[in-house]
């Protein structure tokens, strides 16, 4: 890592996410994305990106496919992935820049087919996304976006943010069963799930997170009976 991107001295794991985002850019971290899970910022050297969401319970099945996949060269390498406080995500891995749709369109096809250049790849991405909807109760399927096709600096493709979890069904269910929500996700682990930014479908509704958080927590009250 270039001695300018240091960041790891300087983080604590009781450090909420809002927190982490305000350490990263006094260490001179720039914004660089943002989307409805996540925010992006890219490192002073410009070749790391770090990848911040309040909330995400598909993060750590993302960084277990870097890791696994890493062979194959087709997905980000991995520099950093933790869990932080209240159950936010960060990663940490490469620098990658956007492909055109048809391109990304095309290499998803390529997974989906399971042709020989991508077939390691796709076994490991199976492996993954079978593991995350044994293990989540809101998984959803994989994500095949053109966007989330990306090249590295050296040029080769790679794909990322493959899996998630079903966020319309999620949050419908905290408006309208907090308490099945609080029975599937302890409180440490969703602390933060109603500051997602939600920058690409327009933010949240005057209210509804707040209404969501009062929802939750009175839904933990019962549940402690």
């Amino acid at each position: 890592m270039d001695g300018a991107d240091a960041y790891d001295e300087h983080l604590s794991a009781e450090m909420p996410w809002t927190e982490v985002v305000t350490t990263l850019e006094a260490l001179g971290w720039t914004p660089c994305g943002t989307g409805d899970w996540a925010y992006a910022f890219r490192s002073p050297s410009g070749r790391l990106a770090a990848r911040i969401s309040p909330f995400d319970p598909a993060g750590r099945y993302s960084a277990m496919l870097y890791r696994a996949a890493a062979h194959t060269r087709q997905v980000p390498v991995l520099v950093d992935h933790r869990v932080l406080e209240g159950g936010s995500d960060l990663t940490v891995m490469e620098y990658l820049r956007p492909v055109s749709v048809a391109e990304g369109a095309t290499f998803h096809r390529s997974i989906a087919g399971r042709e020989p250049a991508v077939a390691a790849l796709a076994a490991h991405i199976d492996t993954v996304h079978a593991r995350g909807a044994r293990e989540q109760p809101w998984w959803g399927p994989l994500d095949d976006n053109p966007a989330n096709v990306l090249r590295g600096a050296d040029g080769r493709l790679v794909v990322a943010d493959l899996f998630f979890a079903d966020g319309p069904a999620l949050y419908a269910t905290v408006r309208d069963d907090p308490d099945r929500i609080v029975r599937d996700y302890p409180e440490h682990l969703r602390r933060h799930m109603t500051e997602l930014p939600l920058g690409s479908s327009g933010g949240w509704p005057d209210g509804d997170a707040e209404r969501m958080r009062h929802g939750l927590a009175a839904a933990d009250r019962r549940l402690r009976g």
